[in-house]
């Protein structure tokens, strides 16, 4: 069985072990979508992970569903991540962009500093309202404003984004780019029957609820190559206010539908459901990675990561507030070194602090 220090081949790339950086919202870019000046030092400190999966990053402004998030749609969010990427290469790190639609998690306070018509509400498969939560602002927490269901016109115009965002990540020096079809945000919604009631053949059936995750998995594949592409999904995720009521049905759907186009890897996020876990690995045909959250146990540290390792679960495991607090958490899970709890309070936004200023285990250890 492989351990979690051993290389693995994912994609065209070699990942020198099989721990990786999860996305993590840190909501530190300025309002037009421009990652921050310590965003390279933050990334370049993690870059013994196996491989860096960035936070996610909207492909066009109308992508936008939380403050301070960046883009990867111009010319100065380019800049600023080649600052990034080259950090981390430098590092002899790996690092794909997250390329995150938030569909109707948003609000339209976010865009309007960029001169779009306040009418531009957020834009989602159907016009479902989420029923909790609260929208983050400029201005302080608002309610969602019901979003408008996408035309044709505006579903195909979501597809070229994200393809000419993943060719940009590209341009801006990343390894990959990861697409998110978890935790409620766009893609999700197009899946999940409670926030598509589509009766167009975006909807209604699994062929139909799929179609719009398959068409833009393909596109990007065919804008980067599928070995620079990966796709993440969580099933059964009701985060932001999603239902799905045939999870076992709609993700083997899914995957079977999208594994012919040879993308570097799946990424499940796991919300206490190892069994349908296991099942969509048995389908999946190349590397699958796991965010482990098993039932009933803590937050996932190295013993439980390799005992998904043990099991077949999965191929890698991605670790996601542990890499805040531990930028060298490769190689504390190592040598055994005890893990530094993260401060929840600056998780989003704010300066260095709880940014960049964790301290590496080599110096806890005397080395």
């Amino acid at each position: 069985m492989p351990t979690l220090f051993d290389e693995v081949k994912v994609g065209g790339v070699v990942l020198p072990n099989r721990v990786v950086m999860a996305p993590l919202t840190r909501n530190r870019a300025d309002r037009d979508g421009v990652p921050g000046e310590l965003a390279a030092t933050y990334y370049a400190q993690r870059a013994t992970a196996g491989l860096i999966v960035s936070e996610g990053s909207q492909p066009g402004p109308l992508g936008q569903g939380f403050v301070n998030t960046p883009g990867l749609h111009r010319e100065a969010q380019l800049w600023a991540w080649r600052q990034v990427t080259g950090a981390v290469h430098a590092e002899g790190g790996r690092i794909f962009a997250q390329i995150m639609h938030t569909g109707r998690i948003g609000h339209p306070d976010l865009v309007r500093h960029r001169g779009l018509a306040d009418a531009r509400y957020p834009l989602a498969p159907s016009a479902v309202r989420p029923a909790v939560g609260m929208a983050q602002t400029y201005e302080g927490p608002k309610e969602y404003p019901w979003p408008r269901e996408m035309t044709l016109a505006e579903i195909r115009s979501a597809v070229r984004d994200f393809a000419t965002a993943a060719r940009n990540a590209v341009t801006a020096g990343f390894d990959g780019v990861e697409l998110h079809g978890a935790n409620g945000c766009l893609l999700h919604q197009f899946l999940a029957d409670g926030t598509n009631r589509r009766t167009d053949h975006y909807g209604g059936s699994l062929t139909g609820r799929i179609r719009f995750v398959c068409e833009v998995t393909e596109a990007v594949a065919d804008a980067i190559g599928p070995s620079r592409v990966g796709l993440r999904v969580s099933p059964g995720n009701r985060f932001n206010d999603m239902n799905e009521s045939d999870t076992d049905q709609l993700y083997p759907a899914l995957l079977a539908a999208v594994a012919p186009l040879g993308i570097a890897y799946l990424h499940v996020y796991e919300v206490g459901n190892r069994e349908t876990i296991r099942r969509l690995r048995e389908i999946w045909p190349s590397t699958f990675m796991v965010n482990p959250h098993p039932v009933d146990r803590p937050p996932v540290d190295g013993t439980l990561a390799q005992e998904a390792l043990d099991e077949g679960v999965a191929d890698l495991i991605s670790f996601g507030r542990h890499f805040i607090s531990n930028p060298d958490l490769v190689e504390r899970l190592r040598v055994g070194a005890a893990l530094t709890p993260p401060d929840p309070s600056t998780f989003y936004g704010g300066d260095h602090h709880g940014y960049t200023d964790y301290p590496a285990a080599i110096r806890l250890l005397g080395r």
